[in-house]
């Protein structure tokens, strides 16, 4: 019996390296948990273009939006473990949400394979043109200045964009309304049409309101200032130790052989970290990152530490 086992897991183990080997053998579903045109799908339609050329395999993306972000990466956590469906997602399915929702549909920390970080991507601290500041010390004296009197817009309760302000807020000791919007653009005309004073959104989203001179980048939420953005100041810099880093990463679901994740790994770094993809990222403001698992996991542990206190302090819940 001894001996009938040692075999079976003999041809098991032999058998794991050329499962990666032979990866991809068939069409391979990549689901993002956002709509067509969100930031997550677009780097997904860009990264399965290009591993469809190189690789000779179908790669189909499936939009599986919903309860921020969840439907989509529970779809992936629940796919059978084989390498054939993989999935972007981001810090709010992966691990801010554990802090804003009393039940989730999966357990980030269990049933998702963490394979790499794809991209990053600088959020801008932008506010109106005609607000009468040029930069995040002027901001701060102002709002400090009226505590309650200024809002500031978000794309939704719990987001990136409203943790980031709530950060800025408690940082400098000020006071602030939270004003939530459904979408970017959304947000961007409230900032506009000056129904909110400031947000925090991705630079994306504010470059083209600041080259038609309606707003002002006053900072960037990267640890280092963007090479993309070489002239806007870190909100470090601006003496507010905050950072918010958009990322995108790309995952699987738990039970994923190792050796397959190591070739998916390889070839995803390889195919973003290309001259033309970086090109392409490049025009959306974000940079290809294709680090490995642990740097992956490094990042979220950082997100809750990072998230947690702010979180708690300003009394966030979803449900």
């Amino acid at each position: 019996m001894k001996r009938i086992v040692a075999i079976v897991l003999f041809v098991l183990c032999a058998a794991m390296p050329a499962l990666a080997q032979d990866w991809p053998s068939k069409t391979v579903r990549v689901v993002v948990p956002f709509g067509a045109g969100a930031t997550p799908d677009i780097i997904a339609r860009l990264i399965a273009d290009r591993l469809q050329q190189k690789l000779g395999q179908n790669f189909i993306v499936e939009n599986k939006p919903g309860a921020s972000g969840m439907t989509g990466t529970d779809t992936v956590a629940k796919a059978e473990p084989d390498g054939y469906t993989i999935g972007i997602s981001i810090g709010g399915p992966l691990a801010i949400n554990t802090l804003l929702f009393s039940k989730m549909p999966y357990d980030p920390f269990k049933d998702i394979a963490l394979i790499t970080i794809l991209t990053t991507q600088p959020s801008a601290l932008a506010v109106p043109a005609n607000l009468g500041v040029n930069n995040v010390a002027e901001l701060v004296a102002l709002i400090k200045k009226d505590p309650g009197k200024y809002n500031f817009g978000s794309i939704g309760n719990g987001s990136l964009s409203h943790l980031a302000m709530e950060a800025i807020a408690l940082k400098s000791g000020a006071k602030l309304v939270h004003v939530p919007y459904g979408s970017s653009p959304q947000a961007m005309t409230a900032v506009i049409r000056g129904d909110v004073q400031m947000v925090v959104m991705p630079a994306i989203s504010v470059l083209p309101h600041v080259q038609s001179g309606a707003v002002k980048m006053l900072a960037v939420t990267t640890p280092k200032r963007s090479p993309l953005l070489p002239d806007v100041p870190t909100l470090k810099e601006s003496g507010i130790d905050v950072e918010a880093d958009a990322w995108n990463g790309l995952i699987a679901p738990a039970g994923t052989p190792p050796a397959v994740l190591a070739t998916i790994q390889r070839e995803v770094a390889e195919a973003i970290n290309s001259p033309e993809m970086k090109a392409k990222f490049a025009t959306q403001i974000m940079e290809p990152v294709g680090n490995t698992p642990a740097q992956f996991k490094a990042q979220i542990e950082g997100d809750l530490a990072r998230w947690t206190p702010v979180i708690k302090d300003a009394g966030i819940k979803v449900n």
